[in-house]
């Protein structure tokens, strides 16, 4: 019997791929050795940094006066999520095949889970 995805399958992914939203918003936030804005101009800082891109001016990503990606910034955040989720499932919609191996991952992590669950209550100590 072939898999289909279900409508549950995408909302897992959703939420699986706000978390990676939001562990990519903290690394790039906590990891970052160099400053992403390195003046006032934009377009000088287009030109000259690693990190800084179109889509930080386009979008407005919020830095710190000394030019780094502010951790603290709900818009940093939100944007970070925006983008992992709005990614995620716009390869699930267009990749062929891609949903269907993402619904398979999520069925065999929840079977493994609940086994685990089993597997606890099978071995625990009572007494």
């Amino acid at each position: 019997m072939p898999l289909e995805t279900a409508t549950w399958h995408y909302l897992v992914a959703a939420i699986v791929l706000a978390f990676i939203g939001v562990v990519a918003h903290v690394v790039r936030a906590v990891f970052n050795v160099y400053p992403d804005r390195l003046s006032d101009r934009p377009l000088m800082d287009l030109m000259v940094s690693d990190d800084y891109s179109w889509s930080d001016r386009l979008f407005g990503t919020e830095y710190d006066d000394f030019g780094y990606y502010r951790l603290d910034s709900l818009k940093n955040l939100r944007l970070s999520c925006l983008f992992s989720v709005a990614g995620g499932l716009a390869v699930m919609l267009f990749a062929p095949g891609a949903s269907i191996v993402i619904a398979q991952l999520i069925d065999q992590s929840l079977a493994a889970l609940v086994d685990l669950w089993a597997y606890r209550l099978e071995t625990y100590e009572w007494w």
